[in-house]
């Protein structure tokens, strides 16, 4: 066992310190983002806000609440192909807004592909509690192959060099965080984990140098904690306990 001695980060550990600014107030700040991705050459323009695609929060309605807002909702994996082809054909305006979950086994690659060939949806986030596993990588490779331009979401990870192999095999978009959710229980089953914010840090310098994008994936427990994780260097918040909790958007 090796131990690292430097100083690693999660949100409660810091502030951001103000500097001056020519805004008269907070609502005058504009939320909104408009990236291009490395793989799919799609562009995208909203609020980087994600619902997480937890069975309480990835879900149609929050899809139809959010989007309103322009923000993403990345959709859990139980809804069938039939329920996603009825949301979609009286919601076509959420297509911008939705992603459409999937995890490693051939089952899941099936599915996957009949929702986007059917609905035509333009983001997949592929998700497994453990990035670092070598057939994770494959399966972002075969579904890259199976679809050149749609917009790949893959994690979790919390370094820098696995970032880079994951952008390397297709994956537009990184979600980095292990164990920092509200209900993760990864840091107390497995002792696996990383603080999120230097997470952030280290995996946001390792995507931008290739292209890539990463989401900061749990951890955040207030909007405070969304501006840290951006502040670090995230281009997209995923939440799913604030969300759970009934924040409500008006």
């Amino acid at each position: 066992m090796r131990i690292e001695n430097e100083i690693k980060l999660a949100f409660k550990d810091v502030l951001i310190r103000p500097r001056r600014s020519t805004l008269r107030s907070r609502s005058e700040v504009s939320l909104e983002c408009k990236y291009s991705f490395r793989h799919s050459d799609q562009t995208w323009q909203g609020v980087p806000i994600i619902a997480a695609n937890m069975d309480t929060t990835g879900t149609f309605e929050m899809c139809k609440a959010l989007s309103k807002h322009k923000m993403l909702t990345a959709i859990h994996k139980h809804y069938t192909v039939d329920e996603w082809k009825k949301f979609i054909k009286e919601n076509p305006e959420c297509l911008d807004y939705i992603a459409v979950s999937s995890g490693t086994s051939d089952n899941d690659f099936k599915k996957t592909v009949e929702i986007v060939d059917s609905c035509k949806v333009s983001t997949i986030c592929l998700d497994i509690a453990n990035g670092y596993s070598e057939h994770f990588a494959d399966t972002i490779r075969r579904v890259r192959k199976q679809f050149p331009k749609i917009t790949i979401m893959a994690g979790n990870v919390v370094t820098g060099d696995m970032t880079e192999e994951l952008i390397l095999a297709g994956a537009d978009i990184i979600k980095v965080g292990i164990g920092p959710g509200s209900v993760c229980t990864t840091r107390k089953k497995a002792g696996v984990g990383y603080p999120q914010l230097s997470a952030v840090v280290e995996c946001a310098d390792a995507a931008h140098a290739l292209g890539g994008k990463v989401i900061s994936d749990g951890g955040c427990t207030n909007p405070g904690d969304m501006a840290k994780a951006f502040g670090a260097g995230a281009d997209y918040v995923m939440a799913g306990g604030m969300f759970g909790k009934h924040l409500v958007i008006t």
